[in-house]
């Protein structure tokens, strides 16, 4: 059977063979309308293919969770599903931070393992690849690099990458703003960094007071991290040409939806940058789209992998943001799911937000494990299961379910003998992926860098005349002023930031994360 095929309702085979129990949480899945195929249900031991779990296509753009210990398949539980929304027209985007999803692209090989799961199940196995792009953040890795401006990010998720406290996030929000108000514009950090050094001048001090609220130690503070982490080799993130988030909504040309994956291997070890960035994706989708309330089917499912990262550590700005994001972004038909190990990785105001779980196995060895075990069970509905002994038993590629159904109530709670994946499960080789990214229709427009005129280069321009070249045999007083001391102390150097807001442009709207983009 066909991904885009309806299946048989639960009583195809005979109600009457199923306990009633069993009748009753099946008939919570027998929707009417299209529908992703989840797996079948598991009763007493038993799992039961006549009875189907499913989820309505209609309602993955009111969220979701996919949690579960590590080893207990929500890899393959997210390639499942991002299979069938392809199928059905539906984009969309995948954080692959340990790199295994790139075999969604390819057909996946038959087995004893997958013929007996599908048997099981009483699914019509049969190998099919989707179409997929590959992408990679600032091009380190295997995928076409995504930038994005530093204007774009915006303050708040730029605090968060750069670890300040609250007070230095919102002093980095007041430097944004008088970047704005002088039509200096931020493309990468070498701009950011140097309207921070001008604030921090003798020259610029007088700027600094005018602004209001931020302190030059607090100044210094930002400089310090931002230098620290272009150090670090963060720089070739932020520039341009910045990433069109539009470029996530295609489809192919036999109407599959476009299945983008973000490939992060490269940048594990740079979790904050990598969640953070994946939430300015989100937020620039909001600023972006218009709204269209209820729809039959999504514009995009956006998955959310080591969801936890994004949240470690996190102001009360960036959670109120992701709050409004999650909560508002549904009425522009944008699905988010968070995938992470336990619920309580998600805060509470978010997770209220997700309508569809998907729950697979913990492991309940310690005392905290024990505390993370109960908390999850009182997030669900009252149940037919002993959740708090099935949470613990259940074998790889099964889950607990529940969803929203076609009249927005939830489903009764399942416990769920998952679907395989019918592409490879796996990944691509190095070669496969630099080939696809090669093919790529949007290689061409993204694969080189632009380094144009912006903030750094205006200011560094009112620099004065370099004098001569001494005699080498000369030596250099150790106080010799610096390239960025030289330009900052010119009196052309306070002129030109005084009448370059005259002549470039406006303050910036900015919203939500504090980003910004210029309407294309």
């Amino acid at each position: 059977m066909s991904d885009s095929e309806t299946p048989p309702s639960a009583g195809s085979q005979g109600d009457a063979a199923l306990p009633v129990e069993a009748r009753k949480i099946a008939s919570g899945y027998a929707f009417t309308g299209p529908a992703l195929d989840l797996g079948a249900l598991l009763w007493d031991g038993r799992c039961l293919a006549g009875a189907p779990v499913r989820i309505p296509l209609p309602v993955l753009n009111r969220h979701g969770l996919v949690a579960g210990a590590t080893g207990t398949g929500k890899t393959k539980t997210l390639q499942l599903i991002a299979e069938q929304l392809s199928a059905q027209g539906v984009p969309v985007f995948l954080a692959d931070v340990k790199g295994d999803l790139s075999g969604i692209a390819r057909p996946g090989q038959p087995g004893d393992r997958v013929r007996k799961r599908s048997g099981e199940v009483g699914q019509e196995w049969t190998p099919a690849g989707y179409p997929a792009e590959f992408y990679a953040l600032g091009g380190l890795g295997h995928g076409i690099p995504v930038r994005a401006t530093v204007t774009s990010f915006g303050p708040v998720l730029l605090a968060k990458v750069l670890r300040l406290n609250q007070t230095q996030e919102q002093s980095l929000g007041l430097i944004f703003h008088y970047a704005d108000t002088k039509g200096l514009e931020l493309i990468d950090l070498k701009d950011l960094r140097a309207v921070v050094a001008f604030l921090v001048s003798d020259e610029g001090r007088a700027e600094l007071k005018n602004i209001g609220g931020l302190s030059a130690a607090t100044a210094g503070v930002i400089l310090r991290s931002l230098t620290a982490f272009e150090a670090q080799g963060m720089a070739d993130f932020f520039g341009e040409p910045e990433f069109d988030t539009a470029d996530l909504l295609r489809t192919a040309e036999d109407g599959r939806g476009i299945v983008s994956v973000l490939e992060l291997p490269a940048v594990q070890d740079k979790p904050q940058l990598f969640s953070t960035f994946l939430m300015w994706l989100l937020a620039d989708l909001f600023h972006d789209l218009p709204e269209i309330g209820d729809a039959d089917k999504p514009r995009l499912v956006f998955f959310f992998d080591e969801a936890h990262l994004l949240f470690d550590d996190a102001s009360r700005a960036f959670l109120e943001a992701i709050t409004r994001t999650v909560r508002l972004i549904r009425s522009k038909g944008v699905g988010v799911f968070f995938v992470t190990q336990t619920p309580k990785d998600v805060p509470g105001d978010v997770l209220g937000q997700l309508g569809n779980r998907v729950q697979h196995a913990l492991r309940a060895f310690t005392p905290d494990d024990q505390k993370a075990l109960k908390a999850t069970v009182q997030t669900f509905p009252r149940s037919a299961y002993d959740l708090e002994e099935l949470l613990t038993v259940l074998g790889t590629g099964e889950a607990v379910v529940t969803v929203l159904g076609e009249t927005g109530a939830p489903t009764p709670v399942a416990a769920v003998r998952l679907r395989a994946p019918r592409s490879l499960m796996g990944p691509v080789d190095a070669a496969g992926l630099d080939r696809a990214v090669r093919d790529s229709p949007l290689h061409d427009r993204y694969a080189q860098a632009v380094d144009r005129e912006s903030a750094y280069e205006r200011l560094t321009a009112a620099r004065p005349q370099e004098p001569a070249p001494r005699p080498r045999s000369r030596a250099v007083p150790e106080d010799e002023p610096s390239l960025v001391e030289q330009v900052v102390s010119s009196g052309m150097f306070k002129s030109l930031a005084r009448s370059v807001g005259t002549q470039l442009g406006r303050e910036i709207t900015r919203s939500l994360f504090g980003t910004a983009r210029r309407r294309r």
